[in-house]
């Protein structure tokens, strides 16, 4: 019930087609894909300052 079939995929590239024309599908993936990129990368540098979260607090208890 979850699957898509072929006449499904073309319905909805269709539609899609109608709805924002030829020219501005491009710049909506593009767009898309630069927010996918940034994401990826604010992800990426987020998990390094979290990597370690109570290095700090250890440093500070040793003193």
């Amino acid at each position: 019930m979850g699957r898509f079939g072929a006449t499904e995929i073309i319905l909805i590239v269709v539609v899609v087609l109608l709805l924002f024309g030829g020219k501005k599908i491009p710049e909506l993936m593009k767009g898309l894909g630069s927010g996918i990129k940034e994401f990826k990368d604010a992800t990426k540098d987020n998990s390094g300052a979290t990597s370690n979260p109570n290095k700090n607090n250890t440093d500070s208890k040793s003193e």
